[in-house]
């Protein structure tokens, strides 16, 4: 499904000055799909229309040598997210210091951001990092379980609804994504849910059947190196999140910001 229906997305991303503004919305005009870029200067914040996948628009702000932290999309109680670990024994950590949050031997390989845009129509912007190459599959399963890891989130999740019929792919399906020779991959995709019935359950993305690893019995996954997953969480729409200090640590979002992408955050 082709992604035509614009959305907006809020990021921080620290600006000193007007030439930062100028710096920073120069390269997000270059990115195919971006309509309209309104900086605050004041607050440090960028809000972005139109139909560029999130990560791109990250991709653009890194690029100009500044960080940038994703704020708000779409409505309220219409954007989620999923960190997608791998659950495989033989993992390493991103890091070997003791402030691992319970990450334990798992580590970041991906990252799923949902924007709900229509009634019907959400948006998956997928990031893979540090997979093997070869053709992945990406399946919201039925449960969001990760006692086991990928083994206990059982089968795809299969509902069904007034826009779906037995002669379309299951709504849990999301599609194929490639990872290349560098072990990354993106996709971005329209596909028909809406954020609320999937909130809760896990996405996985995993190996294909016919190559190594993928499915055991009845569709439910293994744990191998190249299968990761993750519980999809709510997160905050646009202008839903003012946090600049964790109330918890005391932090600022950006030195919280550092230590997730030392654990492998992308």
């Amino acid at each position: 499904m082709t992604v035509v229906t614009t959305f907006q997305t809020l990021f921080a991303v620290p600006m000193h000055c007007d030439s930062c503004v100028k710096d920073v919305s120069g390269a997000l005009h270059k990115v195919k799909g971006i309509t309209k870029v309104e900086a605050n200067l004041q607050d440090q914040l960028l809000s972005i229309e139109g139909t560029a996948p999130p990560s791109a628009i990250v991709d653009a702000i890194q690029a100009t040598g500044r960080e940038a932290i994703l704020r708000g999309s779409g409505a309220s109680n219409a954007s989620a997210v999923s960190i997608l670990e791998t659950y495989h024994e033989g993992s390493t950590p991103p890091v070997t210091n003791s402030d691992t949050r319970g990450v334990g031997d798992r580590m970041v390989r991906g990252l799923a951001r949902m924007v709900q845009v229509n009634s019907t129509t959400t948006l998956v912007d997928l990031t893979i990092r540090g997979l093997a190459p070869g053709t992945y599959r990406a399946t919201i399963r039925a449960y969001g379980d990760l006692n086991d890891g990928a083994a206990s989130t059982g089968p795809i999740w299969a509902p069904t609804s007034s826009y779906s019929s037995s002669s379309t792919p299951s709504r849990g399906d999301l599609g194929t994504i490639e990872i290349g020779a560098d072990g990354r991959g993106s996709a971005f995709i329209g596909h028909a849910f809406q954020v609320w019935e999937v909130t809760g359950h896990a996405l996985a993305i995993s190996r294909v059947d016919g190559q190594e690893g993928g499915k055991g019995g009845d569709g439910v996954l293994e744990n191998d190196e190249n299968t990761v997953v993750g519980v999809i969480a709510r997160s905050a729409g646009m202008w839903d999140n003012d946090k600049t200090v964790c109330s918890c640590t005391g932090k600022t979002l950006w030195e919280e910001r550092e230590d997730e992408v030392g654990k492998g955050m992308l």
